[in-house]
């Protein structure tokens, strides 16, 4: 055996003993290591066998046998009994990871640099066979958490280890037989408030995640106190096919690539919720779902308030790109807010100018919606333009009045 790996067998000891008090010491998960002298031995155990097995594997460049694996996975799995979050898990596998990386380091330095040749081997062999020690201790993980997690609470972790980009999302898929396209559409229902009645909307989000096959959950809670359900709404193979375009104008520039049964899939889960809400959406591929969510929000934030209805479509950057814009620049949306008041004394005219804007300033479509007659429609759209000295028609109409009923029905003035 060489200079190298004899060293880092001299030092397996002592190195497991200081990887047990950096768990301890560096993560609040493993404080309980302290108290419970089992669960610090087979810590210690586990830490002391794996460096011994890196040094026996790793000069011939041997791979981890099943049993090797069979091993790591059962410890992954007594962890998660014991009551670890991911979280946790991620921390203690980084850590792990950070520690052998320095062992190898200071083995190299106690051997005065040691031979490149051995350190080579070191890291051919530590690179593929640390990522199949990691999958299987994520696979015993994962099977541990299933027996102690109901279905939609592993669904809620497949989404939140997905927007971290976290590797056990793979076994955590598999769990609740979902597949991990290459294109989402991060979606963000927003509503004002949580339903009193939240077992019901469980059961009822629970039959929509297995009959649509897509990944929800519950995000944080907004300033004004709404609250926000999260889904990772998985698209075509095609969306990769749009070329150099970024991925967040898909649906707003390539609506075709977008699944026929999408709009309906928004559609059924704002019924669930039973009440009005936002919902904003933004594409991404699989690594960059963590600034979708982000985009997504921030649409949600800025869209207007409505009920589920078969009109019902999610808004993108495309729709709210001017009030996003304003929400950065308070006097401007001081002044808009202002505009809204002088229209406060007509009768219903937001709610016509939204019902205008909305059918594309056809007049005939939007008496229709409105339920009146098309000289009723003109007189209200007469009364805007007399309060605001803005005709509703014109470009600047368009531009400044849009932007009022949107963010007046998103729920910003209160």
């Amino acid at each position: 055996m060489g200079s190298l790996f004899a060293e880092l067998a001299r030092q397996a000891s002592a190195n497991a003993r200081r990887e047990v008090e950096a768990y301890t010491r560096e993560i609040p998960g493993f404080g309980l290591l302290d108290k419970d002298t089992r669960a610090r031995a087979e810590t210690l155990e586990h830490s002391l066998w794996l460096r011994r097995r890196t040094v026996e594997l790793s000069p011939d460049n041997a791979a981890l046998t099943d049993g090797d694996l069979g091993h790591i996975a059962s410890m992954g799995e007594l962890r998660a009994g014991a009551g670890m979050t991911l979280d946790v898990r991620q921390r203690v596998l980084r850590l792990h990871t950070a520690l052998m990386l320095r062992e190898i380091n200071e083995a190299t330095e106690a051997q005065r640099g040691g031979g490149v040749e051995e350190i080579m081997r070191m890291m051919t062999w530590f690179a593929p066979q640390g990522e199949r020690g990691i999958s299987a201790y994520c696979q015993g993980f994962v099977r541990a958490m299933r027996r102690r997690t109901r279905y939609i609470e592993q669904v809620a972790l497949l989404v939140r280890s997905l927007l971290k980009g976290d590797p056990i999302s793979v076994e955590l898929a598999s769990a609740v037989d979902m597949e991990l396209p290459d294109h989402w559409a991060v979606t963000v229902f927003r509503i004002p408030d949580r339903p009193a009645d939240e077992r019901f909307l469980e059961y009822e989000i629970e039959t929509l995640v297995k009959s649509h096959q897509v990944p929800v959950t519950w995000g944080t809670e907004a300033e004004n106190g709404s609250s926000e359900l999260i889904a990772l709404i998985p698209l075509g193979s095609d969306v990769a096919g749009a070329g150099t375009m970024p991925p967040h104008a898909v649906l707003d520039l390539l609506p075709d690539l977008v699944p026929d049964h999408f709009f309906e899939l928004v559609r059924d889960f704002a019924r669930a919720l039973g009440r009005p809400c936002a919902v904003g959406t933004a594409t991404a591929p699989l690594p960059d779902l963590a600034d979708a969510l982000d985009r997504a929000r921030r649409i949600s934030r800025a869209a207007p308030l409505r009920r589920a209805s078969a009109r019902l479509r999610p808004h993108t950057l495309a729709d709210v790109f001017v009030e996003l814009a304003v929400v950065g620049v308070p006097f401007v949306d001081a002044w808009l807010r202002d505009v809204a008041r002088r229209l406060d004394s007509g009768p219903d005219l937001l709610i016509t100018l939204d019902a205008y804007y909305r059918h594309d300033m056809r007049r005939g479509a939007a008496a229709t919606a409105l339920n009146v007659h098309v000289r009723t429609l003109d007189y209200r759209l007469r009364r805007v333009r007399e309060l605001t000295g803005i005709d509703p028609g014109s470009a600047r109409g368009v531009r400044t009045l849009s932007a009022v009923v949107t963010r007046r029905l998103s729920g910003a003035w209160r």
